[in-house]
């Protein structure tokens, strides 16, 4: 297997569409308007991939998704407005870029044309400590933005896994969700105003102008979750809070996930809104906190004291009622400690091990049959090891399941050669190309029952982490009649299909994404 990274120039790309040049004339105008404009090799291979897991697999093939014909990188909103404006009248598709942290592919250029990296437009315009308001621009990292905050005796709350490599712009344009989000709410609850740019190079504001305004449907949800296939986010206006005074945690351990479960459900019903309440089944208790034969219960939550006693009392009484047995604070601890490491990606998948997450969302009376319904048919596919959840994010009216599986293909199906594929390194073998297709196919397939499964049971196929696309495929049938509605917006706002086009499931002028 080849794990060397190829000459830049030798770079291949996994997913077959019409890749859209820019031409000499673009070129010229793009860099009389934006700060840096490049068409370099390597540069160019970078912006082709993001953390989608199967990009990660071809990584180690020398390949990515698909590559841009330039990369641009404007400094401020007028620059993104111009080089929207340039590809508008060219024709030619800009997909907007910051941290590339995503795991869905939806920073992927499919059709080459314009990655547009937001990054340059970095920083806090404005903060408004009275209000507990800020004005953000959408390059900016997360730690940026909380270390600054909290100088000024605020937080956002907004804690993704991907802290370190996500921007303000990335959380908007799939809707994502922090660990704290059961005190904090998600990003779509904090944000309260946006500035947009739309393909044609207009500008626009939504919001900000007072809390719960009634000045017709909420403009700036409309661009919440649209991944850039609407408009480019060009600054945002975000709730902060109080930096909390007290903090307080909880560990529980249960017989089954089920039960954890309904403590769940119980506590979020009657009123308390812990920060961080994840439940983890009997593989993840094990692999994550060595607890066998257990769920067990993760607790942690950060307030004002008179309102953190409330809480965990609550937690404390719910589990109690419920048989839990209390376990050692050190869990979290734990939890905390290794909250945030996706380190052992790249060497699965390197060791030719096919794993990925797939979060939904669905109602309390739907999650237990929910669950055992998905992990269930994912370890009925051939080639499973492991197949396992965790409740990571809870409502008052349902949460967010997050399933983790893994699979290989067997050694009786690896023993013949398989067909050269192009897309490899010149030094790997038929019997790659035969696990890279295997290994496609796998993971298509463990998608596929985890999805069907959600949308036969009324769920979301969404919780946090986007569409791009790879749930490009699901969004017809998730949205039924509303997916018309979606193309509607997408062709009265985007007419010529600039912007992000292949992303969302929705059709584009450039030709079809297909994939692996």
């Amino acid at each position: 297997m080849n794990t060397k990274d190829p000459p830049a120039a030798d770079v291949t790309e996994r997913i077959a569409a019409p890749r859209v040049p820019v031409g000499e004339h673009l070129l010229e105008r793009l860099r009389a308007v934006c700060a840096q404009v490049t068409v370099d090799d390597g540069e160019r291979a970078e912006a082709g991939r993001d953390w989608w897991p199967l990009a990660i697999r071809w990584a180690t093939r020398g390949a990515v998704p698909a590559r841009p014909a330039v990369v641009a990188r404007p400094g401020d909103a007028d620059q993104v407005a111009a080089v929207l404006a340039a590809c508008h009248d060219a024709r030619v598709p800009v997909t907007p870029v910051a941290g590339r942290s995503g795991v869905c592919g939806a920073s992927v250029p499919v059709f080459g044309g314009v990655s547009l990296d937001l990054c340059g437009l970095s920083g806090i315009v404005d903060v408004d400590t009275t209000s507990l308001v800020a004005e953000v621009l959408p390059g900016t990292f997360g730690p940026d933005l909380e270390a600054e905050l909290r100088a000024r005796g605020t937080t956002l709350g907004h804690w993704p896994q991907s802290m370190d490599l996500s921007t303000v712009g990335g959380w908007l344009a799939c809707r994502g969700a922090g660990q704290y989000s059961t005190r904090y709410g998600k990003i779509e609850d904090m944000v309260t105003g946006l500035e947009v740019a739309l393909a044609d190079g207009r500008v626009i504001r939504t919001g900000g102008t007072g809390p719960r305004a009634a000045l017709g449907p909420d403009l700036t949800q409309l661009f919440v979750g649209s991944e850039g296939v609407l408009g480019v986010i060009t600054e945002a206006q975000l709730r902060l809070h109080p930096l909390p005074p007290a903090e307080g945690r909880r560990a529980y351990a249960f017989r089954g996930f089920a039960e954890g479960l309904e403590v769940c459900r119980r506590v979020l019903q009657r009123g308390a809104t812990p920060a961080v309440l994840r439940l983890y089944d009997h593989s993840e208790s094990a692999r994550n906190f060595e607890h066998e034969e257990q769920s067990a219960l993760v607790v942690l939550d950060e307030a004002d004291g008179a309102i953190l006693d409330a809480t965990l009392r609550i937690v404390d009484d719910e589990c109690a009622a419920a048989g839990a047995v209390a376990l050692d604070e050190n869990v979290v601890e734990r939890w905390l400690g290794h909250r945030n490491d996706v380190s052992a990606l790249a060497p699965l998948y390197r060791a030719g091990i096919v794993v990925d997450t797939i979060e939904i969302a669905a109602r309390w009376s739907t999650l237990p049959t929910l669950y055992d319904t998905c992990v269930s048919s994912l370890l009925e596919l051939e080639g499973t090891l492991a197949a396992s959840a965790h409740q990571s994010h809870a409502y008052v009216d349902g949460a967010c399941l997050y399933f983790t599986f893994a699979g290989r293909m067997p050694e009786e199906a690896s023993s013949a050669p398989g067909p050269a594929d192009p897309a490899v390194g010149a030094g790997d073998t038929g019997a790659d190309a035969k696990a890279d297709a295997w290994a496609e196919r796998y993971y298509t397939s463990a998608w596929r029952v985890v999805m069907d499964a959600v949308r036969a049971r009324g769920g979301a196929i969404s919780h946090h982490h986007g569409v791009g696309i790879n749930r490009g495929r699901f969004m017809a049938e998730a949205l039924g009649g509303g997916f018309d509605v979606l193309v509607g917006l997408k062709d009265s706002l985007d007419p010529r299909g600039i912007l992000n086009p292949g992303k969302l499931g929705l059709p584009s002028p450039f030709g079809e994404v297909l994939w692996p």
